[in-house]
């Protein structure tokens, strides 16, 4: 995050990255390739990385550095975007990286990456960052490992990041606490989302409170309800077996969407610094009304995609996919509706919905002010005036959109919506940074403004655990919406019960 500067001026990302390792717990695994090295090595190609870093990687697959470095240079071909891999910049980006192979339960494996770290960092002090990318169920086993063997303390910090998703309900996620409690201090526990990372919500921020027009309006009195929508086009993509057991409130509410809304809704902090952001952040995720197991089912709804026939191709409902039960309970599609309890938004309805299948690939927040008092027009051949309303686009096109009403060319007051629109690309003419590049800067950096603290991990749960309750108690007629679609028919009903209707991305 770029320092703060009370003059008002736009400043560079201008913070010193001591010498550091990164240390990857499954460094062969999917997120490494696609995800993290892509990102370290764009990094290094802006030069945002410092002279003394290296990556050690770990997995249970045998491979010398120099396989390791070729399996790497593979990937990137395939995953780097936005980005030249010339081979001299290459050779010397892969003389940072190291493999050491080996079970994640064998203790000298501890003991070879802590002498491995020790010879890197020669005489000075490196800080040492454990990233933990593998699957969640070894999060224990690994934090555990690091504290006995000693290396998770040194001469100079160490943190641990974790991948979400951070326990697969309140009890597993609090027992994972316990773990990292005893190995590591909250200050240096980093708990991944990498939304909070993506560019346009981290905007939200300074849309919000480095702008005195939208502020005063930004409460009960000026907005009518917000929708938060993340629809995927894809299916499970070969993971159905995962997803049987995860499903989308999990997968997408608990986590990604509940921080999006709580960034969006948050009250000011007193400044820009990680520990008041994330006070306010975790404020809201607080006052977000938890519903008793009798109003479940009338503030949240539960989908399945089927089988349906997409542009001349056939696509699998979940319950044909590779892996998945054929009579699986299994939420492809979730949507709630949601209250902030407090003085700004008492009654404003928050309506979050996500699913596999959906007609389009998009995340997008949008904002619906109330209707002016009174139509002035409609004795002029204007029965309705659409309420004004605010798009925050998360992805695929990142910006800003603000929809109000101008008056049609010619004779005569006629009416039509007309929209100002901000482009994060084309304002800026720049490349928009992943996420994860944000990300393990800050890690790297000490900085965990961007990250999960604890106490946001259980205000999350705490929302969505009666309704998981509710839903694995209720068998659903499934599949309820069919692929291609935007979810099932009581997904509208849900809104329509309040006057409100989705909105079509």
């Amino acid at each position: 995050m770029a320092p703060e500067n009370p003059f008002g001026e736009v400043l560079e990302d201008v913070r010193s990255i001591p010498p550091s390792v990164l240390v990857i717990f499954g460094a062969s695994g999917d997120l490494t390739r696609r995800k993290l090295i892509p990102a370290l090595y764009r990094l290094f190609h802006e030069g945002r990385l410092p002279a003394s870093f290296s990556v050690i990687g770990n997995s249970r697959t045998s491979f010398s550095d120099e396989a390791y470095r070729q399996r790497q240079y593979e990937d990137l071909q395939r995953f780097l975007k936005d980005t030249p891999l010339e081979e001299e910049e290459w050779q010397r980006f892969a003389k940072r990286l190291f493999y050491i192979p080996g079970d994640m339960k064998d203790p000298a494996l501890y003991q070879q990456i802590g002498a491995k770290i020790d010879a890197l960092s020669g005489d000075t002090p490196h800080e040492v960052v454990f990233y933990l990318s593998t699957q969640p169920s070894f999060y224990p086993l690994a934090v555990d490992m690091l504290r006995e063997s000693g290396i998770h303390r040194g001469a100079a910090k160490r943190r641990v990041v974790v991948e979400k998703p951070i326990g697969h309900d309140l009890e597993s996620a609090n027992q994972l606490e316990e773990h990292l409690a005893a190995a590591f201090d909250e200050s240096d526990t980093y708990r991944i989302d990498h939304y909070l990372g993506k560019e346009t919500v981290q905007n939200i921020l300074a849309f919000r409170f480095a702008n005195g027009i939208f502020e005063p309006l930004w409460n009960r009195r000026y907005i009518d309800h917000i929708q938060i929508t993340a629809a995927e086009s894809i299916g499970v993509e070969g993971r159905g077996a995962y997803y049987q057991e995860a499903g989308a409130l999990r997968d997408m509410v608990q986590n990604h969407l509940l921080q999006v809304m709580a960034t969006v809704m948050m009250e000011p902090y007193t400044r820009f610094a990680p520990g008041p952001v994330r006070d306010e952040r975790a404020k809201l995720l607080r006052s977000i009304r938890i519903y008793k197991p009798d109003e479940v089912l009338s503030h949240s709804v539960s989908g399945q995609y089927g089988h349906a026939r997409v542009g001349g191709e056939d696509l699998p409902g979940f319950r044909e996919e590779e892996g998945v039960h054929a009579e699986a309970q299994t939420d492809t599609y979730a949507a709630v509706k949601l209250f902030v309890d407090n003085w700004r938004w008492s009654g404003v309805p928050v309506y979050i919905r996500t699913g596999k299948r959906l007609p389009k690939r998009v995340t997008d927040v949008a904002i619906q002010f109330r209707a002016a008092p009174k139509n002035m027009f409609a004795g002029r051949g204007e029965q309705d005036v659409a309420p004004n309303l605010m798009i925050l686009r998360i992805q695929p096109d990142e910006g800003i959109s603000l929809r109000f009403q101008s008056k049609r060319p010619g004779s005569g007051m006629r009416l039509r919506p007309v929209g100002m629109d901000f482009n994060y690309g084309s304002s800026f003419g720049t490349r928009t940074p992943e996420a994860y590049e944000t990300l393990l800067l800050d890690a790297l950096a000490g900085d965990p403004t961007l990250y999960i603290r604890q106490d946001m991990v259980e205000a999350s749960w705490q929302v969505v655990m009666p309704i998981l309750e509710v839903w694995r108690n209720t068998r659903f007629d499934f599949p309820n919406y069919a692929a291609g679609t935007w979810g099932p028919a009581a997904s509208d009903a849900m809104l329509a019960q309040a006057g409100h209707a989705w909105r079509r991305p």
